[in-house]
């Protein structure tokens, strides 16, 4: 392994950046809702979250030099077919 990590180091001044993609993905799920808040004393502080609707929004796109590229949105988690296809 450590041969094959020297080998791909020695490579990285081959590497053209312009032509390099990198694919990242976030997400965020109804359940990462805030349970606890502040507000001034002597008031009730009132915040709707969603109760039993366990949704999950996947955000999924390319990056370059130059910028983000085919940005896509998925109604749920990352699945293999979706990353796939």
């Amino acid at each position: 392994m450590a041969a094959a990590r020297e080998a791909w180091f020695e490579a990285q001044p081959d590497l053209d950046p312009e032509r390099l993609i990198f694919i990242d993905e976030t997400g965020l799920s109804t359940r990462m809702a805030r349970l606890r808040g502040r507000c001034a004393r002597g008031q009730r502080l009132r915040s709707g979250i969603p109760h039993g609707h366990w949704l999950t929004t996947t955000f999924v796109a390319g990056l370059r030099l130059s910028g983000m590229r085919a940005p896509m949105v998925l109604d749920g988690p990352m699945m293999r077919d979706w990353f796939l296809g």
